[in-house]
């Protein structure tokens, strides 16, 4: 018998209707069977101060910090905003990633991103590429989820709607529930 996998979603966008979030969702509805996914809302998240941390992660962060470590892999959906992933994501992965302990190391992760722009979020995803190479993370190289003309593959809602996409979001979700069972048998 399989183990049931645990994700944690993290979506670069506070907006209610972003298009990031309308991916996150669908990744949510296409997870293959033994998967489940559990979203984190980043805009509890205060902004990093070291002064703070010093005297202990507050709530939100530990319990961040918490369930980063005990899910079994992270899904990221990421925005690009002036070449680059949004500062909500940043404030989250720098707070997450301080010591002791962080929670990053060796864990499987998978990102995907959509813009209006006709060149997606290719920058932003290897701008945070960058960043979890440095947390010794473990990312999902392919299939990539860069979606971009977002504003035709969306409905008002934020649902995505467009086939084509919904199609490698499912073929990205079953690579990588084999890339985390490949990393931790």
């Amino acid at each position: 018998m399989r183990k049931h996998l645990h994700l944690i979603g993290l979506v670069g966008s506070l907006r209610a209707h972003s298009y990031n979030r309308g991916l996150m969702e669908a990744a949510r509805e296409l997870l293959p069977e033994g998967l489940g996914l559990e979203n984190f809302p980043l805009g509890i998240i205060p902004p990093y101060n070291e002064d703070v941390r010093v005297g202990g992660f507050p709530e939100p962060v530990a319990q961040l910090r918490q369930k980063i470590a005990t899910a079994d892999g992270i899904l990221i959906a990421t925005p690009e905003y002036n070449y680059s992933f949004p500062g909500i994501l940043k404030n989250a992965i720098d707070w997450i990633s301080r010591p002791p302990d962080q929670p990053f190391l060796d864990k499987p992760i998978a990102i995907m991103g959509a813009s209006a722009s006709l060149f997606g979020t290719v920058r932003a995803q290897m701008h945070l590429r960058q960043v979890f190479v440095y947390l010794d993370a473990k990312l999902l190289q392919r299939p990539e989820i860069i979606v971009p003309d977002a504003t035709h593959k969306f409905d008002a809602e934020g649902r995505l709607t467009d086939t084509a996409t919904r199609d490698l979001i499912r073929t990205w979700l079953v690579a990588f529930e084999k890339w985390i069972r490949r990393l931790t048998p």
